[in-house]
């Protein structure tokens, strides 16, 4: 079946952003023509990268704001100077930038995806291949077409071919990345709009002046604060420095001062260019690395996140089948025992089977009481309305134990620290008092926690009856291994105080945190 194709008048949006689009590429051109060095040489050429960053953004379907952009500034050049080309050279000047800048855009396109943010090293690699393919066909093709109206001379061609390609390529490599990352211009401005962004601006500005003002060789000066804006402020940061650094490099050179223009004219376009396209590419790929590597932390932290989610999810489900099966099972137990129990009380002549059956009515509600703790400590959290409050919760499974009591003291509130912070400190306090339970023999325990305005403080004291920390162990302390764990993860400090005969105490500190959410 054949394709009907159908041709439509453009809306009037779409009108706009053609004429939109024409006279920011003629005033960028004016902009470059009003800083180049000669009456012929502009050091780098801003609209290639405007052209390609709106045709990459908007659709290739805007390419006649180009083609309007790139009449006004020949036909300014053929009526307005002094020495206007031939007519042939300046269309065919005219259809090699029109191919540079709709070619460079589509394979932008190809290369790195649409709205890419250069947040990826391979994107600025790609992006580069793009700008500096579209580059080299457009000086191919105006040379030609220069040298056929005899504006230059074959000796001329490979300086006038190298000079437009890297003239292209740092214009396109200075604009077009300062589009893209500003292209959603509240995300980019979030990341710069605090007084150390203005602070890493104004210090490029300077030591971009006193770089190339200076007799001295010192134009690396720059590349601190480059790279400073490079660890701060990610991708739009340093667009917004590199554009700033070229603009003050050109402006300087083209005002008839500075390092470069001491140079000859030729040297002088090729260091400026150099020394452009250097700290751009630097940059650029040095901040793509940066957000490569925040990022891979982020999808880390968020992957540990989801398998902690996980975890705790299985226990739970764990926790539910223990209870809906072991634990009624266990109490159908007991209430077998004690209906044996009653069924022989008179029987005189059986009191070894009233002892048999004692015995294991005691041993069923021990493991009921241990079945009861397992899943508590496996079920769902229960700090969401504080750490003391749980721990007072999780301590009363000890109240039938007329031996051994417990006490907790602290703020009923929630501590200034992260939810998940405030649940590795409830499974340190249960862990502690775990083993006070099995190993110290304790008569009583205390559960203390104070909150500061800058530090949260845990401590288990115990009266039982202690030991060295610093004896060699004959087995491995999990209890022990598993609270140094915790503390670990969320940066807290862990000291275990105890002496053979005089309890223990278990002490954890940790500074108070900004944010509450548990991201």
């Amino acid at each position: 079946m054949a394709r009907r194709w159908a041709l439509r008048w453009p809306t009037l949006r779409e009108a706009g952003a053609v004429v939109v689009l024409a006279l920011a590429y003629f005033a960028a051109a004016k902009l470059a023509q009003t800083l180049r060095y000669t009456a012929s040489v502009s050091a780098i050429w801003p609209p290639v990268g405007l052209g390609i960053a709106a045709l990459y953004l908007f659709g290739l379907r805007l390419w006649p704001g180009v083609f309007l952009g790139e009449l006004l500034v020949n036909a300014n050049l053929l009526f307005e100077g002094s020495n206007p080309p031939p007519l042939g050279s300046v269309m065919g000047q005219q259809v090699g930038n029109m191919a540079e800048v709709i070619f460079g855009a589509w394979l932008l396109g190809r290369l790195i995806g649409p709205r890419a943010k250069l947040e990826r090293a391979s994107e600025v690699g790609w992006m580069t291949v793009a700008v500096g393919t579209a580059a080299a066909i457009s000086a191919t093709v105006g040379t030609i077409s220069m040298l056929a109206g005899g504006v230059i001379t074959v000796d001329e061609i490979p300086t006038f071919w190298r000079t437009w390609v890297l003239g292209d390529t740092a214009g396109a490599l200075v604009v077009l990345p300062l589009c893209l990352t500003w292209a959603d211009p509240a995300r980019a401005w979030r990341r710069v709009r605090r007084f150390e962004g203005a602070l890493v601006i104004g210090l490029v500005a300077v030591l971009a002046s006193v770089a190339v003002l200076s007799d001295a060789p010192l134009t690396y000066l720059t590349f601190p604060a480059l790279i400073w804006a490079a660890f701060r402020f990610g991708p739009p940061g340093v667009t917004l420095a590199t554009a700033l650094m070229a603009g003050v490099t050109i402006g300087i050179t083209a005002d008839q001062v500075g390092a470069f223009y001491k140079q000859p004219i030729d040297n002088r376009t090729l260091s400026t260019q150099l020394y452009i396209l250097v700290g751009s590419l630097t940059a650029l790929f040095l901040s793509a690395v940066i957000s490569e590597r925040e990022r891979s932390t982020t999808e880390l932290a968020a992957s540990k996140r989801r398998e902690l989610e996980r975890a705790i999810d299985e226990r739970r489900r764990i926790a539910r089948e223990l209870h809906d099966s072991v634990s009624q099972t266990l109490f159908s137990s007991t209430l077998h025992s004690r209906a044996a129990q009653k069924a022989l009380a008179g029987a005189s002549e059986a009191p070894q089977v009233r002892q048999q059956l004692q015995a294991i009515d005691e041993l069923t509600k021990r493991a009921q009481s241990e079945m009861r703790r397992f899943i508590f400590e496996w079920g769902p959290s229960e700090v969401g309305d504080g750490l003391v409050p749980a721990l007072t919760r999780h301590v009363s499974s000890f109240a039938g134990n007329g031996e051994f009591r417990i006490r907790v003291e602290g703020p009923t509130h929630p501590l200034p620290v992260q939810l998940r912070t405030e649940t590795q400190l409830y499974g340190i306090a249960r862990e502690a008092v775990a083993n006070v339970v099995r190993h110290a023999g304790a008569g009583y325990a205390t559960i203390r926690v104070e909150a500061t305005d800058g530090e949260v403080v845990l401590e288990i004291a115990d009266d039982g009856c202690g030991f060295d920390p610093q004896a060699p162990r004959t087995g491995r302390s999990f209890g022990l291994e598993s609270m140094r764990t915790r503390a670990s993860e969320i940066g807290a400090e862990l000291a275990v105080i105890s002496a053979p005969g005089r309890g223990t105490v278990v002490r954890v500190e940790l500074p108070a945190e900004d944010g509450l959410d548990d991201a």
